[in-house]
Order: C-alpha cells, then structure tokens, then sequence
C-alpha cells in the first residue's frame, strides 16, 4: 500500500476575507446618529457571524478604525468576526479623516496583508467633511498595495454628508454612496455593507466588474418610512 504524503496545511489553507470599517466619530454625530450607528453594528455582528459560519471556506476578519480630532484603531489586529465583540462608539471632535486613510493605507499593504487573501472590504461611513489634509491621506491611500482591489463602499449619514468626497472614495462610475438619512437606513445599510461581500465572496463571477453585482442588489434610492430624518 502507497504510504499517504501529510498534508500540506498551506494547501488547505481558507482565504481570509478582511473587513475594515472606518467610522466617523466628530462631533456632529453626537446623539441620534452615534447611537444609531452603535446598534448597527450590534445588530449587524450577529447576522455577518450567520454569514460567515455558512462560508466555512472564507476565513472573515474585521478591523474597526474611529476619526474625530483624531484617528486610532478601535480593533486593530484582524480579529474573527465570531470573536468580535462591539464596544460603543462616542462622538466628539473635528473629523480627521485623511488621517483614518493614512491608517487603512498602512493597513491595505502586501506585508500587512499576508497568505490567501480575497480583495479587502474597506466601508467608510461619515456624516460631515474633512477637517485635516484629507487630499495626502487620498494620495496614500490609493498608493497602498491591496486599494484598488478592494472592494470600497461608503455609506452617507445625514443630508450633509460630503458626498462628492465619498465617491471619490468608491472611485466607480456606478457605485455611489449608500444614503442613510434616518436611523432605519443606516441599520440597513451597515448591515448590507458588511454582510454582501462575504456573501459575494463565496459565488465568484466571471464578470469583468465585480462591483456591478453591488450595483445591482441594492436600490440605493429606496425611501425608508421613519419618523427621525438627518
């Protein structure tokens, strides 16, 4: 009888699907907004655990970076989403973003970034403007390794949201920004932009773009009945 070869862990290695959300937290986001998006997340966490348990080959990972006067990781390491656990964001501040894409550049490198990795998902959401150099965080971060690859979604909180920025952030001639305009919007959206990529993930296309799947599967101009309006 043939004796077996071990096998090679590299070989049956999962790809890692990192998800990394960069959330505005200055001072206009005080009250309804901030407290909004904190059930997003909590209510999104325990949905993109479902996803990714019935995705046993993807390997998904979440980093969640904060920008006010300043910008740091709240969870750095890429940590499984089963493991995550979601600790209320406050608002205070200005809105330092081009620092928060100074951060993900760093973030979005080969090193950083080792092994089997499916394109990144990186979600910003913001309800104001730059408050910093945002136009030397831009340049850094589309010169990072794993920016264009990405998949890049931005979600729009309040009617005054810098939206024009936003799009430059998705940089797709189709994608625009999801437009949360009350608390019920932005519980939806959170909760799609975080669960359809590793869903997209697990059903590959052949299709030259694969953002256009996005574009398709969300009506991004869908009114929501809600008695709060930003």
């Amino acid at each position: 009888m043939a004796k077996r070869l071990p096998l090679d862990p590299s070989a049956i290695a999962r790809r890692q699907l990192q998800i990394l959300l960069a959330i505005d937290c200055s001072g206009s986001m005080q009250g309804d907004r901030i407290a909004s998006l904190n059930y997003a997340m909590r209510t999104a966490l325990p949905e993109l655990r479902n996803v990714a348990a019935e995705n046993p080959e993807v390997d998904v990972r979440m980093s969640v970076l904060r920008f006010a006067s300043t910008a740091e990781w709240q969870i750095e390491a890429p940590e499984p989403v089963e493991k995550v656990q979601w600790t209320d964001l406050t608002a205070e501040g200005e809105t330092h973003m081009g620092d928060a894409l100074h951060l993900l550049a760093a973030r979005l490198t080969a090193d950083a970034m080792p092994g089997r990795q499916l394109p990144p998902v990186v979600v910003l959401a913001s309800d104001g403007y730059p408050t910093d150099d945002f136009e030397a965080g831009f340049e850094a971060f589309f010169a990072a390794d794993h920016t264009m690859s990405a998949i890049r979604l931005a979600v729009a909180i309040g009617s005054d949201a810098d939206n024009e920025m936003l799009g430059r952030f998705i940089r797709h001639p189709e994608l625009k920004p999801l437009k949360a305009n009350n608390a019920t919007d932005l519980v939806k959206y959170i909760k799609w932009a975080t669960t359809a990529p590793v869903k997209a993930a697990s059903s590959p296309t052949n299709s030259p773009d694969p953002l256009m799947a996005f574009v398709q599967e969300i009506d991004q101009d869908q009114a929501v009945a809600s008695d709060i309006i930003w």
